[in-house]
């Protein structure tokens, strides 16, 4: 069978250099599934997904960029989806959120966010973060929480 012509707009496949995070919390704690940019895919927006399986010890530093940003935080329990099952902790300018509830949180261009802790899973939660880029860490500002 001849290949696709469309095989290769289906990424099964982490980010290799995982960008980010400093240091990064275990496969226990923390599992990458998926990244896609403009740099897998000619013309592709930013798109990653985790799983987080327990407490974090380790969060992305403070950082802005310069385009919008959607986080989200989705409940891995299929009887209860909009409940989060777990705590995110996560700052955005100098406000502490903590998430108890499956959210998309918009980040807008230019505005500081994290740290992001996950303080609680008691089941798993599935993490993803995209925006209309091609490029996911051109990063403005990073500084210290």
């Amino acid at each position: 069978m001849s290949e696709s012509k469309y095989a290769k707009f289906i990424i099964t496949e982490p980010l290799v250099e995982e960008h980010g995070y400093e240091e990064k919390d275990p496969p226990d704690v923390h599992s990458a599934m998926a990244y896609l940019d403009g740099n897998i895919i000619k013309g592709a927006f930013y798109v990653e997904t985790h799983w987080f399986h327990k407490p974090t010890r380790f969060s992305p530093k403070r950082h802005t960029h310069d385009f919008d940003e959607v986080l989200a935080f989705m409940g891995g329990d299929p009887e209860n989806p909009l409940e989060l099952n777990g705590e995110v902790e996560l700052w955005i300018e100098d406000e502490r959120h903590m998430l108890t509830k499956s959210c998309l949180v918009y980040i807008p261009a230019g505005t500081h966010h994290c740290p992001m802790h996950i303080r609680r899973a008691d089941r798993p939660i599935l993490h993803f973060s995209t925006g209309m880029t091609d490029k996911a860490y051109e990063r403005g500002s990073e500084t210290d929480p």
